[in-house]
């Protein structure tokens, strides 16, 4: 445990980023997952779950949760499995 009162904040703010980047990393998971599940059912209310998952995935990549280019990988890779699945 921290022996100095700012290492004691740290720990406290570390506990509370780790929380709410697990919160957020949860809503991205399940966003993703509902799109690709939407996808390769061929869903018709494909485009509002594709939407969502590009949404959360921007949102954690400016909040510095996830890296910008990794979210902008998962939004293409989303994108170009939505546009095969269509055709």
């Amino acid at each position: 445990m921290a022996n100095h009162k700012s290492a004691e904040k740290r720990h406290k703010q570390s506990l509370v980023r780790r929380q709410r980047n697990r919160l957020v990393k949860a809503k991205v998971r399940t966003a993703v997952k509902k799109a690709r599940v939407a996808i390769s059912d061929k869903a018709e209310d494909l485009a509002p779950q594709l939407r969502l998952a590009e949404t959360e995935l921007a949102k954690a990549a400016s909040k510095g949760i996830l890296h910008k280019k990794t979210a902008a990988r998962l939004i293409s890779r989303l994108a170009k499995r939505a546009s095969e699945s269509t055709r």
